[in-house]
């Protein structure tokens, strides 16, 4: 045993960021047959009360994320960020630059200038979604998670989205990440083709933020690990071969 941990230690591993209102088993249909060491990120709180939850500050996220990460066992790793957890990947790459060798975002929020989420849209509606935010909270109608996160999905696995969305805490789209993009490995972003929750121009914003060395496109929505893992698992395989080629 001791030596299968001395080898996964010295592989690359993949860090698994979901987006918000999403659980790390959202991954599982991608990780159940991946061949590299993996580590699904938990969020703060989730089973706590949900004012508790609304007080955790950006910063308290990515602290919580980030001890995680110090904790496993594999040296270097690539982040897979998905959505808004774009925003909360940003800072972890800064922290923790002597272990990333890659980044990857699907259909992932990355604001410039070490923004915040809501930054990253034009000023009227950046203004709009900050009351919207404020006043109705960060748990869309559950029509809107079906029409937005779960366009292409079947009606049951849509439902199990909706069941399982835990709204965040409004600063992890308020708050500034403080963090730039970096600049000194790899990256690649995977666009979603039928993103109903994320315009095919705001992706294209992100690919501009982001500077990615590839872009890859899945014909999918906003939830490919769901509706194409395999293909999903596949662009995540092909990024680490070539990483170990290097």
């Amino acid at each position: 045993m001791r030596e299968i941990e001395e080898q996964e230690s010295e592989q690359i591993g993949l860090v698994f960021i979901q987006g918000a209102g999403l659980e790390s088993c959202i991954w599982e249909p991608v990780v159940s047959e991946i061949r590299s060491p993996y580590l699904l990120v938990n969020f703060p709180d989730r089973e706590g009360e949900n004012g508790l939850r609304q007080s955790l500050t950006l910063q308290e996220y990515n602290a919580y994320i980030k001890r995680q990460i110090e904790d496993w066992k594999v040296r270097k790793f690539v982040i897979v960020a998905h959505s808004l957890g774009g925003v909360l990947a940003l800072k972890i790459a800064n922290d923790l630059s002597e272990r990333l060798v890659g980044f990857i975002a699907i259909g992932a929020t990355i604001p410039k200038n070490g923004g915040s989420f809501l930054s990253t849209f034009p000023f009227a509606k950046r203004l709009l979604m900050n009351v919207i935010l404020r006043v109705f909270g960060t748990r869309p109608p559950e029509s809107a998670i079906r029409k937005g996160l779960c366009n292409d999905l079947s009606p049951e696995r849509a439902t199990e989205v909706v069941r399982g969305f835990v709204p965040e805490s409004i600063h992890i789209y308020t708050d500034r990440t403080k963090a730039i993009v970096p600049t000194n490995v790899p990256k690649l972003y995977i666009k979603l083709a039928k993103d109903k929750e994320m315009s095919l121009s705001q992706q294209d914003k992100m690919i501009s933020n982001f500077a990615p060395q590839k872009i890859e496109v899945l014909e999918t929505g906003h939830l490919p690990m769901l509706i194409k893992p395999n293909e999903l698992r596949n662009s995540l395989n092909t990024f680490l071969t070539q990483l170990e080629l290097y």
